[in-house]
């Protein structure tokens, strides 16, 4: 499946969407506009009525149109007019184009209830890809952040994510809350998988690294590369590494150095800040099942 977005800069919403599960192939480029083979610096005159956009192909099998597209609107702030953080300019514009009606019906539909939520107008156009052109940008600009090491921020509104998430797992991952020990669903589960970021479903951990623990958290002892990042907590008079999801930017845990395995690392982190993706042969097994095979 074929949608595209535009929501700030195309370096930023590449990177976010690329790593997502069920996301098998992104690419950069302007959409929206009149001019025929555009270029970056054609783009940014801000004459062409094109908008920096991602073209993104997608497994439903593994994510749903609703959750990406809930997700696009997560990424980035539509309330703004013509503009995302710093980048000023209708190429920053918030725009949707969908390739089916049911993208067009759950955009449209999701568009009224965070407006109705949030009593705020949203700017993001929802138009038909069928009438516009996606043109390619630059080879340079493809996976930037992959080639460069520069990872161009997102600017989501918090508004968004207190509407989104739930009341607990607002506070463990935006506000850098923890869950009580012991509750977690996650705490006694030894299924085969992967653990994605409940906020941007990003991949942190494969359940090959998830070991038992007794402090009441999960534990892992790696995590997928560059899935997270580490930064000093000073927070209740202690000095504490706080694990946050590299994508979202959202509070997910605390690493330790005294885990049982070989890499000596423990990643306590909270259920609520992951969901589980189970491995193919559990997914069969568990629809085979649920049909009475």
């Amino acid at each position: 499946m074929e949608i595209y977005f535009s929501a700030g800069c195309f370096w930023g919403i590449q990177s976010f969407f690329s790593e997502i599960y069920g996301v098998e192939k992104t690419a950069v480029g302007y959409m929206g506009g009149t001019k025929e083979n555009p270029t970056y610096r054609d783009v940014c005159s801000g004459e062409t009525g094109h908008a920096e956009t991602l073209r993104l192909i997608y497994n439903e099998q593994q994510i749903s149109t609703e959750k990406l597209i809930n997700l696009f609107f997560m990424c980035h702030n539509p309330t703004l007019y013509h503009r995302q953080g710093p980048d000023i300019g209708s190429q920053y514009r918030s725009a949707l184009f969908y390739t089916t009606s049911e993208q067009k019906e759950i955009a449209l539909r999701l568009k009224t209830f965070y407006e109705e939520k949030l009593k705020e107008t949203f700017t993001t156009e929802i138009l038909s890809a069928q009438e516009f052109k996606f043109w390619p940008a630059e080879e340079y600009h493809q996976h930037y952040a992959e080639k460069t090491g520069h990872h161009c921020p997102i600017y989501p509104s918090e508004k968004l994510w207190k509407i989104k998430l739930s009341e607990e797992a607002y506070h463990v991952m935006r506000e850098k809350g923890t869950e009580l020990p012991f509750s977690g669903k996650y705490n006694n589960f030894n299924e085969k998988g992967e653990y994605v970021c409940a906020g941007c479903g990003q991949k942190l951990f494969n359940s090959s690294a998830k070991f038992q623990t007794t402090c009441g958290w999960p534990g892992f002892d790696q995590s997928e590369e560059k899935a997270v990042q580490i930064r000093k907590d000073f927070s209740h008079w202690m000095i504490r590494n706080e694990v946050i999801c590299s994508r979202c930017q959202s509070h997910l845990g605390h690493l330790f150095n005294d885990g049982p395995t070989k890499t000596g690392l423990r990643y306590c982190i909270n259920s609520v800040a992951l969901e589980f993706k189970p491995d193919s042969n559990t997914q069969n097994k568990q629809q085979n099942e649920h049909n009475g095979k």
